[in-house]
This record gives C-alpha cells, sequence and structure tokens, in this order.
C-alpha cells in the first residue's frame, strides 16, 4: 500500500521521539512511501526509507497516524535484497 499523497498528516508522537524522526517520518509519508502491513494486527504498518524503520497505526475513523516504533533498518536485508536482484538478472 503506498500512503495517500495531498493531505495534512496528523502525526502523534506516542513515545516521546526526536522532532527530527517524525518530520522525517512526515516526509517519507507525504512523498509517497510504500506501507507495509503487520500480519498480525490490523491498522499497524512498517514504513521504510532505507536508513529507517518506523511502527505506526493508523487510528479510524479520524485517520491520525500514531508513531509507536522506530529501528534502524536491516543492511543485511537490504544487501540480500541486491544480491538476489543482481543474481536473477
Amino acid at each position: 500500500m503506498v500512503m495517500c499523497q495531498g493531505r495534512k498528516l496528523q502525526i502523534e508522537d506516542l513515545r516521546n521521539h526526536p522532532t527530527e524522526t517524525v518530520l522525517s517520518l512526515r516526509e517519507v509519508l507525504e512523498s509517497g512511501a510504500q506501507v507495509n502491513p503487520d500480519p498480525k494486527r490490523a491498522g499497524y504498518f512498517e514504513v521504510e526509507d532505507g536508513a529507517r524503520v518506523y511502527y505506526i497505526n493508523i487510528a479510524r475513523p479520524s485517520g491520525k497516524i500514531l508513531l509507536l516504533a522506530t529501528w534502524p533498518s536491516d543492511p543485511a536485508k537490504e544487501e540480500r535484497t541486491m544480491a538476489e536482484c543482481c543474481a536473477a538478472s
């Protein structure tokens, strides 16, 4: 799923992350980032921007985005993906 562009996003930080983290999440979402659903929890998603993963919940019915957690993306995963891509060509 790709986040909807063109509307004002309401982001609430539930864990007191640095302001830069919240702003970065906003930029990623407003740019049309790929949003991957959590298969175990409805309404929860992971958003990855290459260097960072954000774990969010989209509150219904308001559509407010709740930032729950963030962590560095797995560089080994990125390397495997690149290697798999190169092997396939």
